[in-house]
């Protein structure tokens, strides 16, 4: 029987398509529709299935990631929502962490609540942290909140208690009464979105699930009626952040875990082709339409994280943003990808991004009325991209109007012409990029220059080799389909769900282990009964970590743990496990001094699908070129003559000498002068560096 299986992945400027059908894989990119992403998809959707040959109901699986979750919250444009809080507390999602995340900017610019203080609404209550009831829950108070609640046109609720991590009975109660007495609002437990200690990240998380869910709400259940119609009789499953698919039922109960779906498929397929490598160590190097993202991935799996930050005000600036605390792939994000935005400060200098042209109206060599110089003209310009073979061909662009924008935006303030321009631009976004990840690696306590570097997205394959000659990286591999790459990884996720919880332990002679095993069992219980409805007779992995600390510490570093049940004795082992961990990341350890752990984390999925072995390189030959064109040396800033393939035309030995341009529909490969290029038996682009 033939499988059919589609992947969907709406970015900020295009919407991603690939079909896989028995292993054979259909791609599409076409300009994602903002105002009505549905409509995107749809028209996506019947070009690529349309090339299959097959009809919508030949489908049997659909995989879908979107970014408008993440855009509802940056362009404020949620729910309006309140905040149900314990009395006396209304204020803590805005006193935030009391610190400076900008010590030395006097006009510094913390972001705004989602929720402003008179929607903030306080009620009497009281846990202890242990889940004593101090005061019992005001349900007399809160039914007299309802007629606020309706005057105030809210749509959406989050209910905050403090230390309900410890006992979730009041909110839970809270929740239940809400929903008699107003059953059109749509209702958020910070105890069921972000189980775990620490109020204000709590909190944040809950009014962030609440100010999108009836967005994600609305949006998906538009798009499974409009895809039944269409005639689609396959399950959809939703990317989550963790890299994991889950339900859509889940997906509308917890849309915040959608926030970061499409880098989570990208790093997915990163991890992937790490492995089909036997490569211990990789740096995935993911640029589309508006941003870039850099992930670390080592012994097989990136790394993980149960913090993030969106809507960020200063955009690289950690503390800027809003605190989300959900399972999320760890990775770097930039504004650096086609669509940023070039301009000149007041001080001469060049800036790429953050801001992006989108797809509306896009760069300006789309032609559809953009006028702001993008990276994407700057490619255009200095020859990197072929106006007539972009996309294909089926989207021809419009270099005249990329000089306009790159003279107007940048070279008449710097007395350039727009060749010059853009070589200032390209160079900028690439030294950005490379600073970006030099940092996150310092911040990792990892080394870059013996990694290798896998590139995907549409725009990284351009950019590869410059930003690998910058960081001092030898390989870089660009795998067939890369220019949808997310959406390919959405193929090679698991269904998996991530479940924490807080639970003190001190790792010394007095630890006690029969409360956590407890919990353990617990937890594994209810990630199974969300997992088991999807893959009923899949074996499960289970991977458990421990966010341990020196006691007296004020932050955690996440542990991988065994997953076998704990023993007494166990905790000098977990102990040297945090030793281990700790002084990786910091040069030392800290002697004398008990370890606690604070909380616990589940993440349990379904295998993954296998990977085609690499088989054994085809003798070295040679190929033709389709032409010569002039593209920029970023070297010389000269233009040269550099052969252009077509990639299809490429079979399996061929060899390659930079500097040369790859085209494909998707994307475009440039190996510079320090680089050769070989397609091994899977097709893929591995880029060497020249020895001396």
């Amino acid at each position: 029987m033939t499988s059919a299986r589609l992947a969907v992945d709406i970015g900020g400027t295009f919407t991603d398509f690939v079909l896989d059908i028995d292993g054979v894989q259909h791609s599409r990119k076409i300009l994602t529709t903002p105002r009505a992403p549905e409509e995107a998809v749809l028209a996506g959707t019947r070009l690529v299935l349309g090339d299959a040959g097959i009809t919508h109901a030949d489908l049997s699986l659909i995989i879908h990631g979107t970014t408008l979750a993440t855009n509802a919250i940056i362009e404020r444009k949620g729910a309006k929502t309140a905040l149900l809080v314990t009395k006396g507390f209304r204020d803590s999602v805005e006193m935030a962490y009391e610190n400076r995340f900008e010590q030395y900017d006097i006009f510094m610019d913390r972001p705004p609540p989602l929720v402003p203080r008179h929607l903030r609404l306080p009620l009497p209550e009281r846990m202890d942290a242990r889940g004593n009831i101090i005061e019992p829950l005001d349900e007399a108070a809160l039914a007299a909140l309802v007629p606020t609640l309706h005057a105030e046109n809210i749509t959406s609720v989050a209910i905050g208690f403090l230390h309900s991590y410890a006992n979730a009975a009041h909110e839970e109660r809270a929740g239940a009464l809400l929903r008699q007495l107003a059953p059109d609002l749509s209702i958020t437990l910070s105890s069921a979105v972000s189980p775990e200690m620490r109020e204000y990240e709590r909190w944040s998380t809950a009014c962030a699930n609440a100010y999108v869910q009836p967005v994600i709400d609305r949006y998906l259940d538009k798009l499974d009626k409009t895809l039944r119609d269409e005639g689609f009789r396959a399950p959809m499953f939703l990317m989550t952040s963790a890299g994991g698919l889950t339900t859509v039922e889940l997906a509308r109960r917890f849309p915040i875990r959608l926030v970061e779906s499409g880098p989570a498929g990208g790093a997915i397929l990163a991890t992937r082709l790490a492995t089909q490598y036997d490569l211990d160590r990789i740096v995935s190097f993911d640029m589309g339409g508006t941003t870039a993202k850099i992930c670390l991935i080592d012994d097989g799996q990136p790394h993980f994280s149960r913090t993030f930050e969106v809507a960020r005000q200063y955009r690289f600036l950690k503390g800027s943003g809003i605190p989300i605390r959900i399972p999320v792939v760890e990775m770097v994000e930039i504004g650096a990808g086609g669509g940023s935005i070039a301009s000149v400060d007041s001080m001469s200098r060049i800036h790429v991004g953050p801001q992006s042209a989108g797809s509306e109206p896009g760069p300006a060599c789309y032609g559809r009325g953009g006028a702001d110089a993008t990276v994407t003209d700057a490619d255009v310009t200095i020859g990197r991209l072929r106006p007539d073979r972009f996309a294909g061909g089926r989207m021809r662009l419009d270099v005249d109007a990329a000089e306009r924008a790159l003279s107007d935006s940048i070279g008449d303030r710097l007395g350039l012409d727009a060749f010059r321009a853009a070589l200032g631009v390209v160079e900028v976004v690439e030294e950005n990029m490379a600073n970006a990840a030099r940092v996150h690696a310092v911040e990792c306590g990892k080394e870059l220059s013996e990694r290798a570097m896998i590139a995907f997205g549409g725009a990284a394959p351009l950019h590869a080799a410059r930003l690998a000659e910058k960081l001092d990286i030898d390989r870089v591999i660009v795998p067939t389909g890369a220019g949808v790459g997310s959406a390919v990884g959405f193929l090679l996720a698991p269904i998996a769900y991530e479940i924490a919880r807080s639970h003190h332990a001190t790792l010394n002679e007095r630890f006690d282990p029969a409360p956590l095993n407890a919990l353990r069992e617990q937890m594994r219980a209810e990630a199974e009964a969300v997992i088991r409805p999807a893959a009923p007779s899949a074996t499960l992995t289970e991977t458990w970590t421990a966010d341990m600390r020196y006691c007296g510490q004020g932050h955690e570093l996440s542990i991988s743990v065994p997953s076998d049940t704990i023993e007494p004795q166990d905790w000098p082992r977990f102990a040297a496990l945090f030793a281990t961990q700790y002084e990786a990341q910091f040069g030392r350890t800290i002697p004398q001094l008990d370890v606690e752990v604070l909380s616990w984390s589940l993440r349990l999925s379904t295998p993954h699908s296998p990977m085609p072995a690499i088989q054994s390189e085809k003798a070295p030959a040679a190929a033709a070129p389709t032409e010569h064109v002039a593209v920029a040396d970023p070297a010389t800033g000269q233009s040269v003559d550099i052969a252009l393939y077509e990639r299809k035309h490429l079979t399996a030995g061929v060899v390659l000498d930079g500097p040369a341009l790859i085209v494909e529909d998707e994307t475009t490969t440039l190996v510079t002068a320090a680089f050769g290029a070989t397609i091994n038996a899977l097709g893929h682009i591995v880029m060497t560096r020249k020895t001396a």
